[in-house]
Order: structure tokens, then sequence, then C-alpha cells
């Protein structure tokens, strides 16, 4: 050591770092406490050329029919001067609120096993409201904890032109001559009804029942017991029994189904799986059954259960089955469908529609 100077002092540890350190894993501890005291975020929208797409019209997923009124009555500007005064009220469920509900949570389910895809339900709220009706919209969607985040409201125009760039898979409406669109456009669609009385209705499970001819299959049987008769349709589904039908308007939408319950099955969930499909079709099984069930495998489908009914009333079996939604190309079927309690949606297909439905006034 040189004379004069004093021997350096060994370097302490510097404490601050490890406070930092610490301050920082405390940090970590409080945000992750409060981000489990807070709603849970809600997930993102699939991507719609891999999401499942239901298009919703806004008078089919909420009551409004007093708003409805003011329209009709007083016109336009008083429809959106009433909607902006009562903004903050939320409209009462409609028809498509089961469903729509039940589709939610499907996806959460979906979500828990399958965290990265996107083969999801996507609901996009499809509307010919003024955009300032839209608020209200948000207000009541957010008030049910409904996850729509697709919005498209056309102002007075018809939204039928929208409902392919969206990849629409399904069509709700309550507004039949839009439905009838809709369809002549290769989509599927329906017309949804409120039933005569509410009948609770499974919470975890989708329930989807379809009628055959016209709604899954072609209208080709149908054609034939108008023109010759049921004898003559019995004897051509016997000698075309391994002939599959042409398919229908809304067997895309059973096809679509069907691939969201593989998902569930391949984790072995065949006997529990939160999806269940029905055919619940006026055939009768022995005389013209097994076309049916040979067709849709021959697609490579199935349903779950497959009730033929040899003309009997349906609305008794549904009311059994509590369906969220049951299609049908005859409005006969539909209406006691209703009566029984059963969400029902007409399919406007096919020999049996003997008129086309006249024009709402720019219902909304």
């Amino acid at each position: 050591m040189i004379p004069g100077e004093t021997a350096a002092k060994e370097p302490k540890n510097n404490p601050v770092p490890t406070q930092k350190h610490g301050e920082k894993e405390k940090l970590d501890e409080a945000k992750a406490f409060y981000e489990n005291l807070t709603p849970t975020k809600k997930p993102k929208s699939p991507k719609p050329h891999n999401a499942i797409t239901i298009a919703v019209s806004s008078r089919a997923l909420f009551l409004m029919e007093e708003e409805q009124k003011v329209y009709q009555e007083k016109g336009l500007e008083e429809y959106v001067r009433y909607q902006l005064e009562h903004e903050n009220e939320p409209f009462k469920p409609g028809a498509a609120f089961p469903f729509v509900k039940a589709l939610e949570s499907v996806n959460t389910q979906l979500r828990q096993l399958y965290p990265e895809s996107e083969d999801l339900f996507d609901i996009v709220l499809m509307t010919n409201n003024h955009a300032q009706v839209g608020v209200r919209l948000i207000n009541t969607i957010n008030h049910y904890n409904l996850f729509i985040e697709r919005f498209c409201m056309t102002g007075g125009n018809s939204p039928i032109g929208y409902l392919k760039a969206y990849h629409t898979n399904l069509y709700l409406s309550s507004d039949g001559q839009k439905v009838q669109e809709a369809i002549e456009e290769g989509i599927a669609a329906a017309t949804i009804f409120s039933p005569s009385h509410n009948v609770s209705v499974h919470e975890e499970q989708l329930r989807v029942a379809f009628d055959g001819d016209a709604v899954l299959f072609s209208d080709e049987s149908e054609q034939i017991v108008k023109e010759h008769g049921l004898d003559m349709f019995f004897e051509h589904e016997k000698a075309y029994e391994n002939k599959p039908l042409a398919q229908g308007p809304l067997k895309g939408f059973l096809e679509a189904l069907g691939k969201l319950q593989k998902k569930f099955y391949s984790k072995g969930m065949r006997m529990n799986c939160p999806i269940r499909t029905y055919l619940v079709t006026a055939r009768s099984a022995a005389s013209s059954g097994a076309r049916a069930l040979k067709t849709l495998r021959s697609w490579g489908l199935e349903t779950d259960e497959a009730l033929f009914l040899a003309g009997a009333p349906k609305g008794p079996l549904l009311e059994k089955i509590r369906p969220h939604i049951f299609f049908d190309d005859q409005m006969f079927h539909v209406e006691g469908a209703k009566e029984m309690g059963t969400i029902a949606a007409h399919v406007p297909y096919g020999v049996a529609q003997r008129h086309k439905h006249k024009p709402s006034q720019n219902s909304k």
C-alpha cells in the first residue's frame, strides 16, 4: 500500500436494486389481485371466415313493438327521437334471445376446451335501424351481458346485401319479406316467432330442431305429394330410397352444428355434448324414413334424435324437447309449435309457399 493512502473499502451490496425487485413483485401481486376482482375481459371475436356467423335482426332479438308502433304511426323522425329519449331503458328479450344465449354458452365451453380456436359462433346484429338507435341497442346488449361485437345498421336500407359479406350461416328476422329475399340469395334464413307462452329452455345445451323436407332437404318429395298424392309419394320414396335427396336451405347450418359437435366428441363428450340436434318430420318411418336418414348419412351428417310422426302434430313432441328454435317450412306446424310454447321459425322455401309474403312498411 502506498503511504498516505487509505485502503479502499470493500464495495457493499447496493440495496436499491433489491428494493426495486421487491417492489416489482409486490406490484405484480397487487395487479393480479385486482384483475381477479374485476370482471373478466371479453374474448376477441373470431375472424368471420373461421366463425359460424348468426345474423339476427334487432326485432328478433328484442321486443320492440312499442317502438315499431311509433314508427308506423308517427314516422321516422319521431321514431328516432323516441329511441333517443329512452336509450337508457333496455329492451325486453325477444324470440331469438334464448337461442343467442345458448350460442354464447356453447362458445364459453368451446373456449375452455380450445383456447386458441376460432371455430365459434359469432353473432351479428343485422338491422335496418338508423345509427342513432345504436346507443340503445348497445346499452341493451351490455345490460344482458351479451357478447355481440359486430353491428350492421343500414339506416333504412335492406340489410340483405350485407349478409354474404358477413359470411352469414344463418339469418333470423321477424320480417318475412327480408327472410324471403335472403332465401332467394341462397342464404339460410327463417322468420322467427315468439311462442304463445314462455317455456323454460336448457341454459347450457343448445337444442335445435329441424323439419326435413324443404328445410334440410329439397322440396322434391313435397312436390310429389302436392301433385300426385300420398300413395305416389310412398312409391317414389321406396323406389329412390338409396338416392340422396337434394339439399335444402338449412343443410349448411346443420353441417356447421355438426362440425362443432365433433370438437366436443373428440374430447370424449358425445353423451354430454352442449349441442343437440333433432329431426322432427311428418314422414312415416316405415314408408319414407329410410331415405331421409340415408340422405343425412350420404352428407356425412346426423341428428342426435329423429322423430317420425307419420302426420301427427309436432307441437306435443316439441314441448317435450324444448328446443331453442324449431325450423319448419309450413306455417301450420309453426303455429302448432307456438301454441305449445316452442320458439318456432318459418323457412319460406319450396312448394308449400302458396304466396309471397307481403312487404312490411320498412320494419326494423
